[in-house]
């Protein structure tokens, strides 16, 4: 187990870039902690296999170091850093069985037999293939060789992290289920760090200690599923966290109102003078409609998601959606938005503005 350094990283992957928008990874200084579960979240292209990649020693970075504890292992290979590495497809060894497959990182670390045999067994119980150990790994389904290549990934208890890299894509939605628990619980077991790449929402939240967010390139946060949730640090994390993602509404702040179209929205607290693009962010589930206060808003429809009804509207010309709860009466006659002052966050250029209590 390590802790992981990011020292003034990036990369680019051209060979002579001349701004920072030749870099697919842009420069980061964060300190991941030895032991903890982190997922690397965001949307295709946005650096997150690529960061990945520099940390496991697929990958040399332009510019930075990468830290093991204290150790600096920008340039070793990826045999030095003892890593175990999980792919978005599986990577097996069709001539060998699922046993052989499982044992191979243990029997080419020299582990003796009886505890390859104990740890294959454990293994296999958790990625549900204790009947087929003895098969050849040839003819399997994709989903089966990608259970073999967690396994394969989790089979060492040594090591100095576990990195996955969308590792459920190939697999069915319930055997999803069962793989994230059994991650989860191997990490409560042993401790190891582990980072795990993902553009699913779900798969972040229910993972990880911690959640690391990327957008074109950048760490745009780092925080619990809570966090995240409740203060999103720039726009990208509020738009892409939750379903439906946050409400953001161009807006002009002044004091502790925003100001729509000439309208006012309370803020929880006050702000100063804001330059550049400013919008206010609210969470769907903190917007409520009403008949008689409020400001108004037109109800496009109302979708019923089971536990709760989506309510898809227009505000002031930009689409917002609010959350009702399942037996919330929702009528014609509701035309009005009431948003909770203290739930509301402001946005100057899509990073959040820190505000102070309202007087």
């Amino acid at each position: 187990m390590a802790k992981i350094t990011l020292d003034n990283l990036a990369h680019s992957y051209s060979p002579n870039p001349a701004s920072e928008d030749d870099f697919a990874l842009k420069e980061l200084n964060h300190v991941w902690e030895d032991g903890a579960a982190y997922a690397l979240l965001g949307a295709s292209g946005c650096g997150k296999s690529t960061l990945l990649n520099i940390i496991s020693g697929l990958l040399q970075p332009s510019q930075g170091r990468i830290l093991f504890d204290d150790t600096d292992v920008t340039h070793a290979p990826t045999a030095a850093r003892n890593i175990a590495q999980v792919f978005q497809f599986p990577v097996v060894y069709d001539t060998m069985t699922v046993h052989d497959n499982l044992a191979f990182p243990l029997r080419n670390r020299g582990r003796d037999e009886s505890y390859v045999a104990q740890r294959v067994q454990e293994i296999a119980r958790m990625i549900g293939m204790e009947e087929m150990l003895h098969r050849k790994a040839r003819g399997l389904t994709a989903d089966a060789k990608q259970k073999i290549s967690l396994g394969r990934g989790m089979v060492r208890k040594d090591v100095n992290a576990l990195l996955f890299d969308e590792p459920l894509t190939v697999i069915d939605p319930h055997m999803k289920w069962e793989l994230r628990t059994q991650l989860k619980k191997l990490h409560h077991d042993f401790g190891h760090t582990m980072i795990y790449v993902t553009h699913d929402q779900t798969e972040a939240l229910t993972f990880a200690d911690k959640v690391v967010v990327m957008y074109d390139g950048r760490v745009v946060q780092i925080g619990t599923p809570e966090e995240l949730f409740e203060r999103p640090e720039h726009t990208f994390v509020g738009y892409f966290i939750g379903s439906p993602g946050m409400n953001v509404i161009p807006a002009r702040v002044d004091g502790a109102r925003a100001y729509i179209n000439g309208s006012h929205v309370d803020l929880g607290q006050g702000y100063g003078a804001l330059d550049g693009k400013v919008e206010i962010g609210v969470r769907p589930e903190f917007a409520r409609l009403s008949q008689s206060e409020g400001l108004p808003v037109k109800v496009r429809r109302v979708e019923d998601a089971g536990r709760h009804k989506i309510i898809r509207a227009e505000f002031f010309g930009h689409d917002i959606n609010i959350i009702a709860g399942e037996d919330d009466r929702v009528s014609a006659d509701m035309n009005r938005v009431v948003f909770d002052p203290a739930r509301v966050n402001v946005y100057a250029n899509d990073w959040r503005v820190t505000g102070e209590a309202a007087a």
